[in-house]
């Protein structure tokens, strides 16, 4: 597959990002982390890893350690992963220059994460990224991705109505985050950051990126951002309503 898409712009009403594998990767930070949690509860790390990307920690206790499964228990453990494994992180390429850009500019954005508070608050300040003003977390909904209710609680966190969801950008990596975002009836760029492109298409995003330098904020007016993409997988048609070649 080939990343050579003619750049484009998009323009809308809010933005919705994930956080892990979209702003930062702590891949090898939850890699050692849920070995020692896993060893601790007497689970196979391994079975963890092969399905806790994208989901919450709860959901995953649920079915593999139950009497683990409260939130007590999964906010503390998670609050110790940045604090243990903080230099682990990195930052997702672009992700950094693309907020900077919509906090300069007055945009309204978010975070909706499978995280608990306690674990994106302790990624944020370790990693120095803004924090947004309302976050949407693991605690915030009854049920995690890929139920659509993070995406549709974001978007009301935003200050925006159903109607609006069409005009809404979710930002994801995995493909329970993008069907989620695509339920709840927001656009969705898809990152192959975590998973192959094979796994990001078959969830059916609008458009695929390999990560956020492909993603630039163009213009800003009446509280909505234009972006553009470049070097982008077409996998839909952009609404003619929405999008505009990029000026040469």
């Amino acid at each position: 597959m080939e990343y050579t898409t003619p750049p484009f712009e998009v323009t809308f009403k809010g933005l919705l990002f994930d956080m892990d594998g979209t702003i930062i990767d702590s891949t090898a930070a939850v890699v050692k982390h849920w070995h020692t949690v896993g060893n601790e509860i007497g689970v196979d790390p391994e079975v963890i890893l092969q399905t806790s990307h994208g989901r919450r920690s709860i959901d995953m206790l649920k079915v593999l350690s139950p009497e683990k499964a409260n939130w007590e228990y999964v906010r503390h453990m998670e609050a110790l992963l940045p604090k243990l494994h903080g230099a682990d992180a990195t930052e997702i390429p672009g992700a950094r220059a693309l907020l900077d850009s919509l906090i300069a500019a007055g945009a309204l954005w978010t975070i909706v994460t499978s995280g608990t508070e306690p674990l994106v608050g302790g990624w944020l300040s370790v990693m120095q990224l803004p924090h947004p003003a309302h976050l949407v977390t693991a605690e915030s909904v009854a049920n995690g991705k890929p139920d659509p209710a993070c995406y549709v609680l974001g978007r009301e966190k935003l200050g925006l109505d159903a109607s609006d969801s069409p005009e809404i950008l979710v930002l994801e990596d995995s493909p329970a985050g993008i069907r989620a975002g695509k339920a709840a009836g927001c656009k969705v760029l898809g990152l192959v950051t975590s998973h192959t492109a094979e796994q990001v298409l078959a969830a059916e995003p609008d458009w695929i990126v390999r990560d956020l330098r492909s993603v630039r904020m163009v213009g800003a007016e009446g509280g909505a951002v234009t972006l553009q993409i470049s070097d982008a997988l077409a996998v839909s048609t952009p609404a003619a309503t929405t999008t505009t070649p990029a000026a040469n």
